[in-house]
């Protein structure tokens, strides 16, 4: 891979991770249920009054131990990026949208919101994964227990993601919609914009 190449997927990375914590702030003011791991985050900074991005940093601290002891091939700049960035990103841009938008009491106006936040979150995914400079923490998890275990890593990334919703339940944590669909649903959303937008922007002259 040469350099030219190496930067337009950087940039295609650092655009990803930057869309993607707009995607969880969206999911958050929906409150409609963010994906498993954010609101298991966000359940356990509730009970313990701690922000969001503070729990994420740490849980990712712990979750990187993991992937550096089975997963180094995983590791890359993508991986540090994404564990420093998206919570506070995702903070920042909640507090952005409260400071001229109180959320909605409307149901109508959170589905959008909801809706908004599944394709953002999958742009984001379909780019930073499109990328493929390293893997979060968390998206290893499911990585190294597919290897290990010889199951698919479908399964495997729902087991994963099913744990951290049943835990969040467990702690009074927001499940709703949102999280169903971001446990089964964002698939197919994140092929169409890997296809349609992430790869194209990689192959695109100005990008490399």
């Amino acid at each position: 891979m040469n350099r030219r190449t190496d930067r337009g997927r950087f940039l295609v990375m650092l655009a990803g991770i930057g869309i993607m914590g707009g995607g969880v702030a969206l999911f958050k003011l929906s409150l409609m249920g963010n994906d498993p791991h954010s609101a298991l985050m966000i359940a356990i900074g509730d009970r313990l009054g701690v922000d969001f991005s503070v729990i994420l940093f740490w849980v990712n601290c712990l979750w990187f131990l993991v992937e550096r002891r089975f997963g180094k091939t995983l590791i890359g700049i993508g991986t540090f990026i994404n564990w420093f960035f998206v919570g506070a990103l995702a903070s920042l841009c909640e507090r952005a949208v409260r400071s001229v938008w109180s959320a909605s009491a409307i149901l109508e106006a959170r589905m959008w919101l909801m809706l908004a936040g599944v394709a953002v979150l999958s742009l984001a995914c379909a780019l930073y994964q499109t990328a493929d400079m390293g893997v979060a923490p968390y998206d290893a998890l499911s990585i190294i227990l597919s290897h290990r275990s010889g199951q698919s890593y479908f399964r495997c990334r729902m087991f994963t993601d099913s744990l951290c919703a049943l835990l969040a339940f467990l702690m009074g944590g927001l499940i709703g919609p949102g999280t169903l669909v971001c446990a089964v649903g964002l698939g197919p959303f994140i092929a169409f914009f890997s296809a349609k937008v992430a790869r194209r922007l990689i192959a695109t002259p100005g990008m490399t």
